[in-house]
């Protein structure tokens, strides 16, 4: 693959959800028809016959597994071979999905300045890439790093040390941006990183990104947020920014070097999928950090105080059983008004960004769109905030007006209130249900495959969860035989494996299993504890290598997608179709006709003159 290939310009995207308006379409006109029929007694209208149900969606199933978890040789999982062999093995396992967390550069902590724990759903940066994922033996490939320079394979099984892989590997990641910029002018590398930091569409955000990172790391101002820089930096005055630009320029392109290299990997890998018949599934939480340069870049469009810049309003969530003071999330609101002047600019440049990357993209916290919690910004809790309205159906249809679209699964889980399903059903995006949190209450609970709807995804547990082993574990003997005599599930089959069966099973057009799932892992496994702060995100699946010892869990899950009907019917995953005997014995006599027919009818008489 060329270097220019894996940074062009995406595919423009089909129209949001177009497979199920086509479908409501065809209801309609099917509505339409029967109004129009012919009465009771007549003839029937011509075409009759021809006048069959819309089909249904192609069902599909996945896994989902966050980059960082994939093997690699030197400490953290990256987009090097072992990538590559994880979807080889999703192939060969007649999975059509590979789910990730959000791939934005994680909250990183700043010793004896600010505590972080690398989550990627408190990044810094809404459109920046992870460039701790960056293959240190593909830029040993693209010439920009010696082999020689590589560190010893470290740390090649158990959970990613974060702060050593960014310590080991940065500076080789810095050394081989530097090597970038140092190329002809002339060399397809650095023409292909030319081209792309030029696109309207990347410079939108790369150029801020960089600024706001120049300047954050500028000396005096490491770990403040950006509401107590100076004045003139916060208030983005012209004359300071161009000041700054111009001390930072040689910072500033090394960071854009840095992020073309995630994006040239992620590209290649991505294509690798998609020609495997495997599709990209993103994660974007709805709000972003406060301190970040999305924010500091667009401050009209949030709710901050004009005296000091600082969030005026932060979002959180309610009480519920699960906590008496709610969740103080703090990110700074939207100012909804100001999003729909300027034709929700913003927003289609940050879906579009996320489809880039993705083929689509998980809203977190949908229900946002239709009522969002506010949360006064001095308040220690989340108890005292109130409702508010969202910009609802307006939102999607702006953003298609300025984006041509975008499919995306809507996170609908926890409190749930009529808007948020009319929201959801109007647009047409899938919802969400989740097989571990099926088991209380009566038969009317939503996530009990016999509730399941069509639009949806089916997961058996998400990264906030348990794995399912380690939850059933925790279960009394009453919820286990409600698990047995309701789907089978027992001790015997293990609640991992039953759980991917009841997903299968499942009429969601699609379902998604963590790979701790997939491997039958307990709570050693666990992705995140919401309400812990450290030891998240650190997950591994395994050694370099893994996958080729997986064929045994990749069997299963070909013999259970093909029994549910989740297999492709075309492209690079769909059967082989058996040859019929006839069809052979036709090919072979043809094969022995003779192969000259000028001059000859098809049934090899002479042709009259």
């Amino acid at each position: 693959m060329s270097f220019a290939s894996c940074v062009a310009a995406p595919a423009a995207t089909a129209a949001p959800f177009r497979a199920a308006a086509q479908r409501s379409t065809a209801r309609r006109a099917c509505a339409v028809r029967a109004m129009a029929a012919p009465k009771i007694g007549e003839a029937v209208e011509k075409g009759y016959v021809d006048q069959m149900p819309a089909k249904r969606d192609a069902r599909r199933a996945g896994v989902i597994m966050h980059p960082t978890s994939l093997p690699g040789q030197y400490g953290i999982g990256d987009m090097g071979a072992d990538a590559y062999a994880f979807v080889d093995w999703l192939a060969d396992s007649k999975m059509q999905i590979w789910q990730v967390l959000p791939l934005v550069p994680p909250g990183r902590p700043i010793p004896g300045i600010r505590e972080d724990y690398w989550s990627p759903y408190s990044g810094r940066d809404a459109h920046c890439g992870n460039t701790l994922l960056i293959s240190l033996d593909e830029l040993v490939k693209d010439k920009l790093l010696e082999s020689s320079e590589l560190p010893a394979p470290y740390n090649l099984t158990g959970d990613v040390d974060f702060s050593k892989v960014a310590a080991t590997n940065e500076p080789l990641i810095a050394t081989a941006a530097r090597r970038l910029l140092a190329l002809d002018d002339a060399s397809p590398l650095m023409a292909a990183f030319k081209v792309w930091k030029a696109r309207p569409e990347i410079a939108a955000w790369l150029d801020e990104a960089a600024l706001f990172d120049a300047i954050g790391n500028t000396e005096g101002l490491v770990g403040k947020d950006w509401w107590d820089w100076p004045d003139a930096l916060r208030r983005r005055d012209p004359l300071a920014l161009a000041a700054k630009c111009d001390s930072c320029a040689v910072a500033m392109e090394d960071f854009r070097a840095t992020q073309f290299l995630f994006e040239k990997q992620w590209l290649s890998l991505k294509t690798y999928a998609n020609s495997k018949g495997v599709s990209l599934v993103g994660d974007m939480p709805i709000y972003v950090g406060g301190h970040s340069a999305d924010v500091w870049a667009h401050q009209a469009l949030f709710l901050l105080n004009k005296a000091d810049c600082k969030p005026s309003a932060v979002a959180g969530v309610p009480p519920d059983a699960f906590s008496d003071d709610g969740q103080l999330w703090g990110n700074p609101l939207y100012d909804w008004p100001k999003h729909e002047e300027e034709g929700y600019t913003w927003w289609a440049g940050r879906l579009g960004r996320a489809l880039q990357l993705h083929d689509e993209v998980r809203i977190d916290h949908f229900r946002a769109f239709a009522a969002y919690w506010q949360v006064e910004a001095t308040s220690s809790t989340a108890k005292n905030g109130e409702w508010m309205v969202g910009p609802r159906e307006k939102f999607f249809k702006g953003i298609e007006k300025a984006l041509g679209g975008a499919p995306i699964v809507a996170e609908d889980l926890g409190v749930i209130t009529e808007d948020v399903v009319a929201l959801r059903e109007a647009i047409g995006a899938p919802g969400m249900v989740v097989l571990q949190f099926a088991w209380g209450g009566d038969g009317r609970n939503p996530h009990l495959p016999h509730n399941h709807y069509e639009n949806s995804f089916c997961y058996s547990g998400t990264h906030d969860n348990e794995t399912s082993q380690g939850w059933y574990d925790a279960q009394d003997d009453a919820t286990k035989l409600h698990m047995q005599a309701y789907a089978g599930i027992s001790d015997t089959e293990g609640a991992a494996w039953g759980f991917i069966r009841l997903g299968m099973s499942s009429v969601s057009k699609a379902c998604v299993f963590p790979m701790q799932d997939v491997l039958s892992m307990g709570n050693e496994a666990r992705m995140n504890t919401p309400g812990v702060a450290s030891g998240n995100w650190a997950w591994r699946v395994g050694a370099p290598g893994t996958f080729s010892t997986a064929t045994a869990e990749a069997k299963k899950l070909a013999r259970l997608a093909a029994v549910f009907d989740r297999v492709a019917e075309t492209g690079p995953q769909a059967p082989v179709k058996p040859v019929k005997v006839k069809e052979v014995a036709a090919a072979a006599a043809a094969a022995e006709e003779p192969t000259a027919t000028v001059g000859k009818k098809a049934d090899g008489k002479k042709k009259k003159k």
